[in-house]
């Protein structure tokens, strides 16, 4: 038994050629576009792809419309971004999952590059996200700027082989510019959730798979004083960071600049939902 792959789309012309080559071996591959204005879907066409648009929402709802209305040609769903490939590796054990059929999902983590290395350390490597999902058993729920495994009726397995990520294929300034947007997402999720910081740990000490425990954890650092810090001294310092050189210290401040962000922007809702201009 094979699968499909979905690829997410917007103005990924310089994207989408590297990670259509990775998936040679897929015989079935979709990309979902959000209407893009550059030459992304006739890059995907001329790649041998199908191409489908649909405005993008949220990260849950768009890879939910695939599951529920893409005529794929096989019952097992591989989800992608155009900044993200496949490895031989990692497509010799989806196949190997797909026959087996013995779960409703699986968990794959990847390998994020930056400033042409992978950055093992300072990215918590492996950090996994529900990404092969059979269809009709499984499906998505937003979470934050993001999304999670929202069911997976057989259960959800972990696989040993990651994808290859290039989150910073566009440069600083396109991460900077899309970071600035999620941080605006994660700041409304934090003030939409009413959970102590009590309720967030026993929800980590009783998450039965890797991502619910991520997702818990995400809550109990929300309460964190001092966050950006201690995101930095955490990432560079605690999870040895500093092993990968130069790109992983400047990765570690991106980072705790990113939930900077986030807690000014959680001040400033705050203050205007308390009627302070």
């Amino acid at each position: 038994m094979a699968y499909s792959t979905v690829i997410l789309t917007y103005n990924e012309e310089s994207n989408l050629p590297r990670c259509l080559a990775s998936l040679a071996s897929c015989d079935d591959v979709v990309v979902l576009d959000s209407g893009s204005a550059d030459r992304t879907q006739q890059i995907a066409r001329a790649g041998g792809a199908r191409v489908f648009e649909r405005k993008f929402d949220n990260f849950a709802a768009q890879r939910n419309f695939a599951l529920d209305t893409v005529p794929f040609k096989h019952h097992w769903i591989l989800h992608l971004d155009a900044d993200e490939c496949m490895t031989p590796e990692l497509h010799a054990e989806l196949l190997g999952v797909c026959r087996e059929d013995a779960k409703s999902a699986y968990l794959i983590a990847n390998k994020l590059m930056f400033m042409n290395r992978w950055i093992r350390h300072v990215t918590t490597y492996p950090a996994y996200q529900a990404r092969l999902l059979r269809l009709g058993q499984a499906n998505y729920k937003v979470a934050g700027h993001a999304m999670a495994l929202d069911r997976s009726d057989r259960g959800t397995g972990t696989l040993r082989e990651p994808y290859i990520h290039y989150n910073f294929s566009k440069g600083i300034s396109d991460w900077l510019a899309r970071h600035n947007k999620y941080s605006s997402s994660e700041a409304e999720r934090i003030l939409a959730e009413t959970s102590s910081l009590g309720d967030a740990w026993r929800q980590f000490r009783g998450g039965d798979t890797p991502e619910k425990k991520k997702q818990a954890l995400k809550r109990c650092a929300d309460f964190l004083p001092l966050r950006p810090l201690v995101r930095f001294l955490y990432l560079y310092v605690w999870k040895w960071g500093f092993l990968d050189g130069r790109a992983g210290f400047d990765y570690s401040v991106l980072m705790a600049f990113y939930d900077y962000l986030i807690k000014l922007k959680v001040r400033e809702l705050r203050q205007r939902r308390g009627g302070n201009p």
